[in-house]
């Protein structure tokens, strides 16, 4: 578990613990406290039991002598549905049996984070994708994400999948399938049994967009991120009938190609109010 320093704010009899939450690292800030950022493994009710999240939680809690807390506020991917919602709140329930728990969605949290009290779209660009124009208050539009399959277009999941199918298929130059083999010490066999028989293959696709930074001065590099922005844009954002309002993006890819989103932006005329790589600190600005 890592942490890293921020501003540091003390003191407030409510302590709220607040929680952003992908499919592949959950961020973690408490109010007391605020000059720490606890990580551990990413949260998704979609692919995660309330014990397997019991767990992730409770070693947060005990590591770091968290037992205080009064409120929770969680927004994770995969927690725009009831019962998903459940799922952590009940993991959550047993861990704090006496804080006041809020549940909502990584959406909800990109909107809060960057958008404050302010109507925009708000877009998470993580190991998964989504997309919303949100009022000020509430999320009053959302083109569905649908997963890393059917949609998460500029996602790290589906940046890894086109990557890896390119190259296994030999779309790429062969020094560029020798230095990936040779960077993660794998091959086809087990890249197939990694994507098709274990779990979080989503999390697996998306651990390639290291090697795709580390050499995104090759062109073909560079055309398969910024082709997956644009299809980000076109299939999402454009839809909304809102593009007068600023445009924010949160999310690792966002912010580590964040020169290759800014490119694939202009080409639709929109200027990016903000790129993060979390939402954590608006967050905790919104609320205080």
């Amino acid at each position: 578990m890592k942490k890293f320093t921020r501003n540091k704010h003390q003191g407030m009899e409510n302590i709220k613990l607040i929680a952003d939450s992908g499919s592949t690292q959950c961020d973690w800030i408490v109010s007391e406290n605020d000059d720490i950022i606890y990580q551990t493994d990413g949260i998704n009710p979609f692919y995660q039991t309330a014990d397997e999240i019991f767990k992730i939680i409770s070693e947060l809690l005990s590591n770091n002598n968290l037992q205080h807390i009064t409120s929770v506020h969680f927004y994770g991917a995969g927690c725009s549905f009831p019962e998903k919602k459940e799922t952590v709140k009940e993991a959550l329930s047993r861990c704090l049996p006496e804080a006041d728990i809020e549940i909502e969605s990584d959406l909800l949290a990109a909107a809060r984070g960057l958008c404050g009290k302010e109507p925009g779209i708000a877009c998470i660009l993580g190991t998964g994708s989504n997309s919303c124009f949100y009022n000020g208050t509430v999320i009053k539009e959302n083109i569905p994400p649908l997963g890393y399959i059917l949609g998460d277009e500029g996602s790290g999941a589906v940046i890894g999948r086109i990557f890896i199918g390119n190259l296994l298929k030999k779309q790429y130059p062969d020094y560029l399938y020798k230095n990936f083999m040779d960077y993660y010490g794998t091959s086809p066999q087990e890249i197939m049994d990694c994507v098709y028989k274990k779990p979080f293959p989503n999390r697996y696709l998306g651990q390639f967009t290291k090697f795709i930074a580390e050499n995104i001065k090759d062109s073909c590099l560079y055309d398969l991120v910024f082709d997956a922005f644009v299809s980000f844009i076109n299939r999402n954002i454009i839809h909304y009938d809102y593009l007068s309002y600023p445009t924010y993006f949160t999310g690792s890819i966002a912010f580590h190609f964040e020169d290759i989103l800014r490119d694939a932006c202009l080409t639709h005329g929109i200027w990016p109010a903000g790129i993060t790589q979390s939402p954590l600190m608006g967050l905790m600005e919104y609320h205080r």
